[in-house]
């Protein structure tokens, strides 16, 4: 299965519900990376996704989008075939 990072804040309704759809598709291990407490890691977020929104999922070296974009990924069918490296 791919490592799965994810930019989140502390209060995220959408980080909740992203990381609980996650989990259903049998993801473990989600790398949190808290951007209300870290400033340069959302300038970094920024920089990478062009967005300033949480949450920012990465699957692998694939950024995913929000949690919108997850729900549309699964919802065509792309989500597991992307968790497992296809």
């Amino acid at each position: 299965m791919q490592t799965v990072k994810m930019y989140t804040t502390a209060v995220c309704p959408y980080c909740i519900r992203a990381k609980q759809i996650l989990k259903s598709k049998g993801v473990e291990h989600i790398e949190e990376i808290r951007i209300d407490m870290d400033t340069a890691a959302r300038t970094q977020m920024m920089e990478i996704t062009g967005r300033r929104t949480v949450p920012q999922i990465f699957i692998g070296e694939t950024h995913v989008g929000g949690h919108d974009d997850l729900v549309a990924l699964d919802g065509r069918g792309g989500l597991m075939p992307l968790l497992n490296g296809a």
